[in-house]
């Protein structure tokens, strides 16, 4: 069985968090160190959000008020309050055998361990391909700037309600794939940070936000099981991600290489305003 590494870097501030993805998709783009999954936490909770989007969709005096983190991701996708979840990173060569040129393919391919995850968890997950017109309008967002609103192509959800939010980037022939496995939620602390127009819009999307994303002890709380902790998430998606990839997970460090890229790219990239607030 082919080896990946696997490594655990714990909880990181913001700029770590994202820069130990990009320094780890660096080296692999090098040929320094093999196919990783990574799991981390966040120390504070943050508010990131996606490369795309404006950062005054974000109230950054709300954000200093509740003590929360904020960073730029470097892929696509909405905001995402990063608090009480396992984030995740797949970082492999596009050329890797079995993996598809086609970015949908290719989220299909890496996020097979994580549906077996969830339901190693007990629950009933499925991953939503929107191919036809009313799959894409039952899932339909309401357009607020929160990720977790809608899912996208074969995206993860639970009785028809969102359990994982992941986006994807390829630099440098590599794809980097990260999301978030919800333990729990906050969604008032979500869109206390988030601008809108006025309190009835805000009201409105909040709402429909709820409708459409859940996180797992909310669900096993709602049939009646005992809930899980962050140590068994750990070791269900561990074992379903090496089992989805047909791989072996070997536990690892970051190199000495990529702690250096990672120390750098938060000095001149992810700890700047010009990165956070450069849309």
């Amino acid at each position: 069985m082919t080896a990946w590494r696997f490594i655990h870097t714990g909880d990181r501030s913001p700029a770590e968090n994202m820069a130990i993805d990009e320094a780890i998709l660096t080296a692999h783009s090098e040929g320094l160190v093999p196919p990783t999954v990574r799991f981390y936490g966040w120390n504070p909770a943050t508010l990131s959000i996606g490369y795309f989007q404006k950062a005054q969709e974000v109230d950054q005096e709300a954000v200093m008020r509740e003590g929360i983190g904020f960073v730029r991701r470097p892929t696509g996708g909405r905001a995402v309050l990063h608090d009480k979840e396992l984030t995740y990173s797949i970082i492999v060569a596009e050329n890797y055998p079995g993996i598809p040129r086609n970015v949908t393919e290719a989220y299909r391919v890496l996020s097979e361990g994580l549906l077996q995850g969830f339901r190693a968890l007990g629950l009933g997950a499925e991953m939503v391909q929107l191919a036809s017109d009313e799959e894409k309008e039952k899932y339909a967002s309401a357009g607020s700037a929160a990720c977790f609103d809608s899912p996208s192509w074969y995206e993860l959800v639970v009785e028809g309600r969102k359990v994982a939010g992941s986006a994807q980037v390829r630099q440098k022939d590599v794809v980097l794939q990260h999301g978030s496995i919800l333990l729990d939620m906050d969604t008032d602390q979500l869109f206390r940070m988030l601008r809108f127009s006025n309190e009835k819009v805000a009201d409105r999307m909040k709402q429909s936000f709820l409708k459409k994303a859940v996180a797992i002890n909310e669900l096993l709380r709602a049939q009646g099981k005992p809930e899980v902790t962050l140590k068994q998430v750990e070791e269900a998606f561990r074992r379903e991600i090496a089992a989805g990839l047909g791989v072996e997970l070997v536990e690892a460090e970051l190199s000495p290489y990529e702690a250096e890229l990672t120390e750098r790219l938060v000095r001149e990239k992810y700890g700047t305003d010009e990165w956070n607030l450069r849309r």
